[in-house]
């Protein structure tokens, strides 16, 4: 099937300028960890990968996908920050990590979240698991569902907290993707990443996430560990407008995981750039529609982000590829074509485009004549 092409100009004003020549992109480090990968978190790539498709055990790093499903409830409207949640005999007894809650209490869903974050108290993330899905084995089933929305191939989850199961186990990959998710879906709640430390029942205890001490620009995300995981960090630093994600998961110490983190930002930082190129709504072009009369807006319905070699996107070309035979009436939700962005053969970005409005039928001439054009197209 054929497809219309139209070269479209990049938007931004860097991109309108004279070509730069590309930073020199040097091998990335070698780290001690078992997994680990450096994703930006808006275009989703990859820039740095090893064993990251490889299944490993999450230990507290699940407590993200709890963090995921919990914030999804609260946008919903199934659960409020000021609800009080009933601390069950199951989350009370929890082991590991504590936030110290007590049995037969009521403590509210922000104090909740910030023991499962701050303090990654097994009891909290229990506790706020029963108040989603009734029961933890219901909330872990969530949990798998979400992770199948999300595209996270390599996860299964048995548990909010991250206690060792033979069938509990992610990939860094996943961890990214997911981690990606929480940044753009739910700013509102992610401020809670970057706070250093949580009072609750008058104990005090620090975030464990030692790189939020180390690098200002660090504001987020979580750390785990078991015996079995090794020490592990999904990590967040945004630096000149531009966010990366690095998740290390098995290495020997806390140490070990903050300086492999930290390795990872600062290659991602130092040697690529990411752009927005294109705002949801933006108007890319027009498209002849059979039957409907004065050409179509094409618009987009989200943004596009590109990521490459610093120097490399003041090369990168925008397409705008229509769907043939477009024919009224289309609703206004309906994909019509795709916007590719390249550099030179590789694809940086792809996404649907879509009429500005819903596109109507147009008067009975206009359709009659259309209609014989389409016997011929």
């Amino acid at each position: 099937m054929s497809k219309s092409l139209l070269a479209l100009p990049l938007v931004l004003l860097s991109l309108l300028a004279a070509a730069n020549a590309a930073t020199p992109v040097p091998p990335p480090p070698e780290l001690p960890a078992r997994g680990y990968v450096l994703l930006d978190p808006y275009s989703l790539k990859v820039l740095v990968g090893h064993n990251d498709t490889e299944r490993l055990e999450p230990a507290s790093l699940t407590k993200l996908m709890t963090a995921y499903a919990v914030f999804q409830a609260l946008k919903d409207g199934k659960l409020k920050l000021d609800q009080a949640v009933p601390i069950s005999v199951h989350a009370w007894k929890a082991e590991g990590s504590r936030t110290f809650v007590d049995v037969g209490s009521r403590v509210p869903v922000e104090t909740l979240i910030q023991g499962m974050i701050v303090q990654s108290g097994n009891d909290a993330t229990i506790a706020l698991a029963e108040a989603v899905g009734g029961s933890e084995q219901t909330f872990a089933a969530l949990m798998n569902q979400y992770s199948q929305r999300l595209g996270l191939k390599g996860s299964h989850w048995t548990n909010s907290s991250g206690l060792p199961d033979p069938q509990h186990y992610t990939t860094a990959r996943d961890i990214a993707i997911l981690s990606a998710a929480l940044v753009r879906e739910f700013p509102e709640y992610y401020k809670y990443y970057k706070q250093r430390s949580f009072t609750y029942n008058h104990i005090t205890q620090e975030n464990r996430n030692g790189l939020l001490d180390r690098d200002p620009t660090v504001d987020g995300i979580k750390t785990g560990h078991t015996d079995a995981a090794g020490f592990c960090l999904a990590s967040s630093a945004l630096r000149d407008g531009m966010r990366l994600v690095s998740v290390v998961m098995g290495t020997a110490s806390p140490k070990a995981r903050e300086d492999a983190s930290a390795a990872l930002l600062g290659y991602g930082f130092n040697f690529f750039e990411s752009k927005r190129l294109y705002a949801a709504g933006d108007k890319l072009g027009s498209a002849q529609v059979y039957k409907a009369g004065d050409p179509v807006p094409v618009v987009l319905h989200a943004p596009v982000y590109a990521t490459a070699a610093r120097g490399e996107l003041a090369n990168a070309k925008g397409q705008l590829l229509l769907n043939p035979r477009l024919v009224a009436p289309i609703a206004a939700g309906t994909a019509i074509g795709t916007l590719r962005v390249t550099l030179g053969t590789a694809v940086l970005a792809e996404a649907p485009v879509y009429p500005a409005a819903a596109v109507e039928t147009g008067n009975i001439f206009r359709r009659l004549i259309d209609t014989v054009k389409l016997w011929f197209a």
